[in-house]
């Protein structure tokens, strides 16, 4: 499935940084040197949805019809429909029950020269009687999303009146409803123009100083997705002074402290092995790090021989499927008889990050180096 929004948010601020970028306006510089990270796979199946749904409202598609699309290598499945995009449509039948709404679907909100090169993509836009509805799509299961003065429908809320051909949509209009659907949930929060022209401001101000060499760098619940965070002087700060800590010495109130940041610092932990990993799976050199084959799990070399010889030895081979060998092994220790060894073999399911001091061999990055070889012949 081709993607519907492609460059969907600006890379100095969109609808989903906004509130990093209000709070940190630092974080601009120090992500923009980040390397790109690889898509999850949470978020490869939220840009499936989203192209889905974008389908059904725009061209009046049934969801169905798209069984078996992917996106990415991730496939839209009934159970996804199920759980997912019907919830979904039944939350906007729910928002508009007379089917009166017109709207506009992922479209592209900006605000032209007031904060140039600053835009993003709206889900919905809509208008009904006098209310503006402004929607967004959560597809993850994993954080709700609360909707009240929610930075990132501020955001589209604020573009969108910027943007001249969505001049339609606010006309005449009196209040702006903000709506989060994140199947089986909804939320809405209705507010005014004045608070979307507040926001407006409060965002160019802080795009201003984004662009000064000493902008401000601050840590918080903002810091979450910040891409910039395994190298931000805000956390490797807290860390150190985390690790200068001594546990025993310290009191009730400075352990309480210190818990408040321990989810930023554990994630940070997180953050920084993923992209020390990144960097050796791409052929980049971390110092007394390396990329080694995970522990191997036993399979079978020859699964028919491994069949064969099982039954011969009056050993049932099956289960749901071939046992494995170490199944094996204990059956076939019951009849007093061993496996042999050259019908197993080891299998990494995939590298993973060692010290240097790890006894595993360090894996050779074939294809990274010969593309590094190729681009400096070039």
């Amino acid at each position: 499935m081709t993607e519907v929004h492609d460059m969907a948010h600006s890379t100095i601020v969109g609808g989903s940084t906004a509130k990093r970028v209000m709070r940190c306006p630092g974080s601009v510089a120090l992500a923009a040197k980040m390397p790109p990270r690889p898509a999850s796979e949470h978020a490869k199946e939220g840009t499936l949805l989203h192209d889905v749904i974008a389908q059904v409202l725009e061209k009046d598609r049934k969801p169905e019809d798209m069984l078996g699309v992917t996106y990415d290598g991730v496939e839209l499945t009934q159970d996804l429909i199920d759980d997912k995009i019907k919830p979904a449509l039944a939350a906007l039948d729910e928002i508009d029950p007379d089917g009166r709404m017109e709207y506009a679907v992922e479209r592209r909100v900006h605000f032209g020269a007031r904060i140039p090169d600053v835009f993003g993509s709206c889900d919905v836009l809509g208008r009904v009687d006098d209310r503006v509805v402004v929607l967004d799509w959560k597809f993850g299961s994993g954080v709700l999303v609360e909707v009240e003065d929610n930075p990132q429908l501020l955001f589209y809320a604020a573009a969108a009146l910027h943007t001249p051909d969505l001049k339609w949509v606010f006309e005449g209009a009196t209040e702006i409803e903000l709506v989060i659907v994140q199947p089986p949930f909804i939320r809405r929060w209705t507010t005014d123009f004045a608070r979307v022209h507040h926001f407006a401001r409060e965002l160019e101000y802080a795009v201003s100083l984004a662009q000064k060499p000493d902008a401000k760098l601050e840590s918080g619940d903002h810091c979450r997705w910040c891409p910039a965070k395994p190298v931000c002087p805000q956390m490797t700060g807290a860390v150190e002074r985390s690790l200068q800590s001594q546990i025993a010495t310290l009191n009730a109130d400075e352990i309480g402290a210190l818990l408040t940041k321990a989810d930023l610092v554990e994630q940070w932990i997180s953050d920084l092995r993923a992209l020390a990993m990144q960097m050796l799976e791409s052929g980049a050199k971390v110092p007394g790090y390396k990329l080694v084959q995970k522990r191997g799990t036993r399979q079978w070399a020859d699964e028919a021989a491994a069949v064969s010889f099982l039954t011969d030895a009056g050993v049932d081979a099956y289960e749901r499927k071939v046992v494995s060998p170490a199944k094996a092994e204990k059956l076939l220790k019951t009849q007093k008889k061993t496996l042999p060894t050259d019908m197993i073999m080891s299998v990494s399911s995939g590298t993973t990050m060692a010290t240097e001091d790890d006894p595993r061999p360090a894996v050779l990055q074939i294809g990274s180096q010969l593309r590094l070889a190729l681009a400096k012949l070039q």
